[in-house]
């Protein structure tokens, strides 16, 4: 008897040349609906599941495979004689190879209009059962969920090495495919359900965190060469969709400081309605998560020509964002040094023309709406566990700023306060950003204590502290840290406030002649 493969599938990519495959090595095809068509259009011999089962497909299509010829043939245990007798005596053909992909909910629901009558008919109820059946009899039958895999399996084939292992590694694929759609449904009717966090027993938060992320790629290795490492998430969100245009495959550090830098920039606007308080050119250059420069400018170009000024040194191999168009401009000063990675809402051909001289340079499109598309809480791994907090983006509210010292700022001032204010919640604490005319000019990140991370960012902004601002993501605990700004020519400084020694630090600035805003909101970033 030939073998049989069975193939319904939403996806259609790559499926003529996999059935073509699979006939080439005797294989008998077996399908239904729109696959059946697609295959006959092909000119493929196919058997159609209703004329396999003899039951015509009913209630509009819902059900259609589920039926014992096709479950029975899935689910057989070939080498088990009980199961061989009930195969012979209901007439019921083995299948050997199972390919299906789901009918595309996430597509449907991404769609804030789609209603709820259209998102439920899109979910898939015989492709998930099939799946599940093949991935559990994986000791005799291969399931196929994406089309990547095609082109391997197929090798395999050829190659006589569809082994127990290769059919495991698919099963696994396999289930954390219908966990993910099963992930996405259930997620879809929490939001439309006004679910967000469940309550737990004690009317606290929900008892229990799940998480379900197909693996999109394995890295070449984590933080260290030593590290192994996997990227999880989803490709219709985030970062999972954001184009990369050439370059490099990303690596761990990568994807962690583009995240970085995603962040700040954000803090500009990053499209239609993102932030549009503050919308505005801006770019910003990272490294090792921190921020080493960021700049605002009348076009995406001349603010990358600031951001690379304001740390031309710390700026060689860092990560670049921008939140506007890159045009020519704009690459040609990218081509000026070292960048690992460039991330922006678009590149025009001709940007791209310029960069394409940049091979290894990683160039990553992200669009605007893939961002929104995926916010939620974040998630840090602890041992044994897992932190979830909300995201620190809360619109920046400079009208609930006070005034601590007996000289207000200026108006300028009152800008470079906004802009260090905006930056330093993005600088690893204790976190200092000194700051100018929509420019940082020192940043001083992640030292023990705060006098540290000012003495960094005011020597990091020599001479042109002067006339400059001072932004701290946390209160002075002592008045050392603005009589040493004031030593450098820091003409106004903005920190939370709440410390018990407030009170010196306030007169250190009206004895020095400096602006004080307090915020009464803090910024730290562990």
């Amino acid at each position: 008897m030939a073998p049989t493969a069975l193939l319904s599938v939403s996806d259609k990519q790559g499926l003529v040349p996999l059935a073509e495959g699979l006939l080439q090595h005797g294989y008998r095809l077996l399908s239904s609906g729109g696959t059946a068509a697609a295959l006959a259009a092909a000119g493929l011999p196919v058997t159609r599941v209703a004329d396999h089962t003899g039951a015509p497909e009913i209630l509009g299509g819902r059900v259609k495979t589920l039926h014992p010829r096709i479950h029975g043939g899935i689910l057989a245990r070939r080498h088990d004689p009980s199961h061989q007798a009930d195969l012979e005596a209901q007439a019921i053909d083995p299948i050997d190879v199972v390919v299906v992909n789901l009918y595309p909910f996430r597509q449907a629901v991404a769609d804030p209009a789609v209603s709820w009558e259209t998102a439920v008919e899109t979910i898939d109820i015989g492709g998930p059962a099939m799946v599940r059946a093949a991935a559990k009899n994986h000791d005799d039958v291969s399931v196929l969920t994406d089309p990547r895999q095609y082109p391997g399996f197929l090798a395999a084939l050829a190659a006589g090495q569809v082994d127990q292992s290769l059919r495991r590694q698919l099963a696994l694929e396999a289930f954390q495919h219908t966990a993910a759609y099963d992930g996405a449904i259930s997620a879809w009717l929490a939001d439309r359900l006004g679910v967000e966090r469940p309550e737990g027993p004690d009317g606290g938060e929900e008892v229990s965190l799940r998480l379900e992320l197909p693996l999109r790629q394995t890295l070449r290795y984590g933080e260290n060469p030593h590290q192994r490492a996997s990227w999880y998430g989803r490709s219709d969100g985030g970062w999972g969709a954001a184009r990369q245009l050439q370059g490099k495959e990303l690596s761990y550090n990568n994807l962690i400081d583009l995240e970085a830098a995603l962040a700040t920039v954000r803090e500009f606007g990053y499209g239609p309605g993102d932030r549009a308080d503050a919308a505005s050119p801006a770019a910003v250059v990272i490294k090792h998560t921190n921020p080493c420069g960021v700049a605002t400018g009348e076009d995406p170009a001349k603010a990358l020509r600031r951001a690379l000024a304001a740390d031309p040194v710390s700026a060689f191999g860092g990560i670049v964002a921008l939140n506007g168009p890159v045009d020519r401009e704009a690459a040609e000063a990218l081509t000026s040094l070292f960048l690992e990675c460039v991330v922006a809402p678009s590149f025009t051909p001709e940007a791209l023309e310029r960069l394409s001289t940049k091979a290894n340079l990683r160039l990553l499109e992200l669009d605007p709406a893939a961002i929104s598309a995926v916010e939620g809480r974040q998630l840090r791994s602890v041992l044994g566990g897992v932190l979830a907090q909300d995201g620190d983006h809360q619109p920046t509210a400079a009208a609930d700023w006070q005034v601590a010292s007996e000289r207000p700022p200026t108006a300028a001032e009152m800008e470079d306060l906004a802009f260090a204010w905006r930056v330093v919640r993005h600088v690893r604490s204790n976190a200092i950003v000194v700051a100018q005319a929509g420019q940082s000019l020192g940043i001083g990140a992640g030292q023990t204590n705060r006098v540290g991370s000012a003495q960094l960012a005011l020597a990091a902004a020599g001479d042109r502290s002067r006339g400059a601002v001072l932004a701290s993501d946390g209160f002075f605990p002592f008045d050392d840290t603005v009589r040493l700004a004031a030593s450098h020519g820091i003409t106004a400084v903005i920190h939370p406030g709440g410390s018990l020694r407030d009170a010196d630090s306030i007169q250190a600035c009206n004895s020095l002649g400096l602006a004080m805003l307090i915020t009464g909101r803090r910024h730290f970033l562990h």
